[in-house]
């Protein structure tokens, strides 16, 4: 018979990320990890002089007893090198089973629900990620209701990116784009350089010390009419530029591409993230796909919503009219279709076990939309933050803001790019996709500074 089981994860010492991945991979050895929550940074509990903690909470499936679990999660703890210490002290990790199915459980060994839930907001904010209706069964309350009675401000909300630790909520980032192909919608494709590496280089330091969070790479234009790419000729393009970037950039390097062959490939050469742009629609049926590269690699994922044609499995960008409303139906609603197509997204990266706090979602800006649609989107775009996931956001230059800016050239729509970004970050956008750095930069500063609660005194 299977079991549901809530275990709530921390780690202080070391590599603190490492160790809570490691113990998710021997958790699914026993049972099934079926959800994690996001992944929070808090002070720590009572002894004080001590690192901050990374904690989380998964829900798992599990047909061990509530005391052979308990075995094989202290056996997950020593394995993994935790050691005696003085009581709330410092630790590599600690799990605890928090709630299994609705038992009330009191021996020696084992309290379940258990003591902390009531009164930590590093497990009670997990615990609204999984399911803030689930049901505390001695105190007959919601962890909704639970949260409420704490009476505390939601703990900050981290994506590990390598070593980085980025914190949610309290700064918009912005990635710049370095095209390395001939044929970019932009203009800016480095493919065609004398020097394509030495070119991207230099665009890279520029990008840096103008303030870009991270880099985006990518070796295959997906504009209309684009020109087929093998596997084998787009890694050539950008595995170079990663190799040569890794060492000489200290910001996160992200790759752009549908294929699994391609990012794997990235990844060797130095990539942390990986951006897909086919939303998993390209490769998503098997232990190969984007999604499980991503679990296994341990590294963000971000899933673009792409509804436009996939030719010979590769998505094409464009800004393509949905099918017309027939006579006496409802209106079509973007933003209910990619909120669904996301969802689904989501949940392949979730089958796949790609950590709550490694998914990315991005609503695809450009791709398989009229400029109606895009407007449609833009505004109501704080609707997808009901996801609950961070969203990306990248209008640069596409050619609804041309439109939209009363003909604009290609290169001539920085400021319609400024004008989209500006209004998508006040609707919750976290990530701004951009090819103007240095102006963007600037402009997100001043929606950050203004959203913040500008002082004189900064």
């Amino acid at each position: 018979m299977n079991h549901t089981a809530y275990i709530a994860l921390g780690s202080n010492i070391g590599d603190r990320v490492a160790y809570l991945h490691t113990a998710l991979d021997a958790l699914s050895s026993y049972s099934t990890v079926l959800e994690t929550s996001h992944l929070y940074e808090t002070d720590p509990m009572l002894v004080t002089d001590q690192p901050l903690f990374l904690n989380a909470v998964c829900k798992v499936s599990t047909q061990l007893t509530p005391s052979e679990l308990l075995r094989a999660v202290k056996q997950t703890e020593d394995s993994l090198g935790r050691t005696k210490s003085i009581r709330y002290g410092p630790r590599v990790i600690d799990l605890d089973i928090l709630f299994y199915d609705d038992a009330i459980i009191d021996t020696p060994d084992l309290t379940v629900p258990h003591v902390g839930v009531p009164a930590r907001d590093f497990v009670l904010a997990p615990l609204l990620d999984l399911d803030a209706g689930l049901h505390h069964p001695r105190l007959e309350l919601s962890v909704q209701e639970l949260w409420k009675r704490l009476n505390k401000q939601l703990p900050p909300r981290v994506m590990p990116i390598g070593k980085r630790m980025w914190h949610w909520g309290q700064c918009v980032r912005v990635m710049g784009i370095l095209n390395i192909t001939p044929d970019s919608f932009s203009g800016d494709g480095l493919a065609a350089a004398q020097d394509p590496v030495a070119a991207a280089v230099t665009l890279a330091k520029e990008f840096v010390a103008d303030g870009a969070d991270i880099l985006d790479i990518g070796g295959y234009s997906t504009r209309p009419g684009h020109t087929n790419l093998s596997i084998e000729e787009e890694i050539m393009r950008v595995v170079p530029v990663f190799n040569a970037l890794r060492d000489v950039v200290d910001v996160p390097l992200s790759i752009d591409t549908f294929r699994v062959e391609v990012a794997e490939a990235a990844l060797d050469a130095g990539a942390t993230w990986l951006n897909d742009v086919s939303g998993l629609r390209a490769a998503n049926q098997d232990s190969n796909s984007m999604a499980a590269l991503a679990a296994r690699s341990r590294v963000p994922l971000v899933l673009m919503h792409n509804r436009a044609p996939l030719l010979s499995g590769r998505p094409v960008d464009g800004e393509h009219s949905s099918p017309p409303s027939m006579p006496g139906k409802a209106p079509h609603d973007v933003v209910a279709e990619v909120s669904r197509d996301l969802s689904a997204a989501l949940e392949i990266a979730r089958r796949d076990r790609v950590p709550r706090w490694h998914r990315i979602i991005d609503p695809g800006i450009g791709f398989g939309k009229t400029p109606a649609q895009h407007a449609t989107l833009i505004a109501r775009l704080d609707e997808l933050q009901a996801l609950g996931y961070p969203l990306l956001f990248g209008s640069s230059r596409k050619g609804f803001l041309g439109k939209m800016a009363g003909g604009a050239a290609v290169d001539d729509r920085l400021p319609a790019t400024i004008a989209a970004n500006t209004m998508a970050v006040e609707r919750g956008a976290q990530i701004v996709r951009v090819h103007d750095v240095r102006e963007n930069v600037q402009a997100i500063r001043v929606v950050n500074a203004i959203l913040s609660g500008f002082t004189e005194s900064e």
